[in-house]
């Protein structure tokens, strides 16, 4: 295979809560890599614990792909790159998007092969379970909401007695304030005031 026609690869690794190096999944990875005849395009190295919020090396990895920079993203273990499977799915998502491959070396997953590509696909049915699931549930609520007379939505704004109604109007006749300036004084939606103004007296 000429080099030019060789995959990209993103090798990206994370130490765990029980290890300290990532030596041996990079040399594992780039083995790995070399036996299927790719270019490893770059190393994308997470230090800290998998637990802690940022992971700057995986922020550069998705960019990257999203530069098309890399053809194959290439990794130890699921649970190395993701934190949940909704990560994984989301991620999954985008690579297939982006004509992009995942491996995971451990796993025998590999999406750049017939069989693989049944993972994207149960992966995407999984994400969209979930969003229904979801979706359900919030209707549900809501429901829910409804028949125990709860309100929905945006507390309402002031309702406004006569006696302010009648000042708002002056104040919009006499002094010339803005609809906003109404609004703001009197609590109210600049809609209402306009509205309010635009009414009799």
């Amino acid at each position: 295979m000429k080099e030019r026609e060789k995959k990209r690869a993103g090798i990206y690794v994370r130490v765990s809560t029980t290890e300290q190096k990532t030596d041996a999944q990079e040399k594992e990875l780039r083995d790995y890599a070399e036996r299927r005849g790719w270019q490893v395009q770059k190393v994308y190295s997470d230090k800290e614990s998998g637990a802690k919020f940022n992971r700057p090396a995986l922020d550069e990895l998705m960019v990257d792909c999203r530069r098309r920079k890399i053809d194959v993203v290439l990794v130890w273990k699921f649970d190395r790159f993701a934190r949940s499977l909704r990560q994984l799915i989301v991620a999954l998502d985008e690579f297939k998007r982006l004509g992009i491959d995942f491996v995971s070396s451990t796993e025998s997953v590999d999406t750049s092969i017939p069989s693989g590509e049944l993972l994207f696909q149960i992966f995407g049915a999984i994400g969209q379970f979930e969003r229904s699931l979801i979706s359900e549930r919030t209707k549900a609520g809501l429901e829910h909401a409804r028949r125990e007379g709860k309100r929905l939505g945006r507390p309402p704004l002031k309702k406004l007695s006569l006696a302010e109604i009648r000042q708002l109007r002056r104040d919009r006749r006499k002094g010339g304030a803005s609809f906003k300036a109404l609004a703001n004084r009197y609590g109210t939606s600049v809609w209402t005031a306009f509205e309010l103004c635009k009414s009799k007296a």
